[in-house]
């Protein structure tokens, strides 16, 4: 299949209603003003890391991922878009190469991005990416805080709900772990008044 064409169909999927499109399963276990804790049940997802920066870093994972579920895995097996697309900044080894026989491994910052793999599929039944950059894991049960929010996906409506999602998690003394997972549930063409995005802090 044609890669331009693989990747318009997953972008007219994601173009419909989120409602049409499979999500991760949880339940609201509390409601606020400004966001929600959800508990989501397990779930396996198609994940690569890439180098960003977080405004590219969509851009930089959607064709690889795409390239798996539309078919490029052992069995050329398809599989329909879910959504979201989740987005966290992680720590990637980088390993600099000093003078012999010295190396020197340093951290930089890049994006873990996801697809999340139909309910239907577990690890074990998922076919191998034939990509070495997919990988395939499963995220396991988990509660988190949600702020949802609508707009552009610029970083500075990125960073005026995340802030507001810290003063109140902080304010209610309620207390997380690990980075904050930026989720997307609409093409890039979507109206931004019509977008449905989200940040997520799991919960400890």
């Amino acid at each position: 299949m044609n890669p331009l064409k693989a990747i318009a169909g997953v972008v007219m999927a994601v173009t419909g209603s989120a409602h049409a499109i499979e999500q991760p399963k949880f339940t609201v276990l509390k409601t606020t003003e400004v966001f929600e804790i959800r508990k989501y049940e397990p779930y396996v997802v198609a994940e690569v890391v890439v180098a960003g920066p977080a405004t590219e870093a969509g851009n930089q994972a959607f064709p690889i991922l795409a390239g798996y579920i539309f078919g490029k895995n052992k069995g050329e097996r398809k599989f329909d878009m879910t959504a979201p697309v989740t987005q966290t900044a992680v720590s990637v080894p980088v390993k600099l190469e000093m003078t012999a026989p010295v190396t020197q491994t340093l951290s930089a910052e890049g994006f873990l991005v996801q697809f999340m793999m139909p309910g239907a599929y577990t690890l074990a039944t998922l076919p191998e990416p034939l990509d070495a950059r997919v990988k395939l894991r499963e995220i396991p049960e988990q509660t988190v805080a949600v702020i949802k929010y609508s707009g552009t996906w610029s970083q500075t409506n990125y960073d005026e709900h995340l802030g507001m999602l810290k003063n109140a998690l902080s304010q209610a003394s309620i207390a997380t772990q690990g980075e904050p997972v930026y989720s997307r549930y609409n093409a890039p063409f979507t109206p931004w008044f019509l977008r449905t995005n989200e940040i997520w802090f799991r919960v400890k």
